[in-house]
């Protein structure tokens, strides 16, 4: 799942143009990424809040197993950094 700040209508265009396959929350008041600590305040085009770029892996029973956090929208998790953590618990 992806949260975004984007609205419903931007987030499914952007699934559609990239062939995404899983479900994106539209969060334009950022309440689930505040909840979170996630918010990159400023950090989006004119200045606007934005989420802070992160992955999470959690088990079955909700338990968060690995995190990746960045400032940088530009860099995220490669897959098999991804698929390394997931192996390792």
């Amino acid at each position: 799942m992806a949260i975004s700040v984007d609205s419903p209508s931007e987030s499914e265009d952007l699934c559609r143009k990239a062939g995404y396959t899983f479900p994106f929350l539209s969060d334009s008041h950022t309440e689930v990424i505040r909840r979170y600590d996630l918010l990159h305040k400023g950090a989006g085009v004119h200045g606007h809040d934005v989420a802070r770029p992160a992955e999470f892996l959690i088990d079955s029973s909700g338990v968060i197993r690995w995190i990746n956090l960045t400032d940088d929208l530009r860099v995220r998790a490669r897959p098999d950094q991804i698929l390394e953590a997931a192996r390792s618990w």
